[in-house]
């Protein structure tokens, strides 16, 4: 028997992205690859606004950076977000890795 839906990745309980039927056409399926909410769907938007470290991340989606650590590996895992290569400076004198959306 073929699976009717394709099988999200579950964050609490709870599927972290929408779920597409697999008749369903492919902006059905780019849709279900977006996180819907919470603590990941809150870095991606602040990746939308440009590349930075783990720590301004953190400043804008108002987290703490080793969430947004663990939500980056997340996204980089979902093919949502990558390292630059670059490094940057953050307000403690370290020096991180800076990420982008993909």
């Amino acid at each position: 028997m073929r699976p009717h839906y394709i099988t999200p990745p579950i964050e609490d309980g709870l599927p972290l992205f929408g779920a597409a039927r697999s008749s369903d056409p492919a902006t059905s399926h780019a849709a279900a690859k977006i996180p819907r909410s919470g603590q990941k769907a809150r870095v991606l938007e602040s990746l939308r606004l440009g590349p930075a470290g783990q720590t301004q991340l953190a400043a804008r989606c108002g987290m703490l950076p080793h969430e947004v650590n663990k939500r980056l590996n997340d996204l980089r895992i979902a093919g949502l977000a990558e390292r630059t290569g670059r490094e940057v400076l953050n307000a403690g004198g370290l020096m991180e890795s800076e990420w982008r959306c993909v």
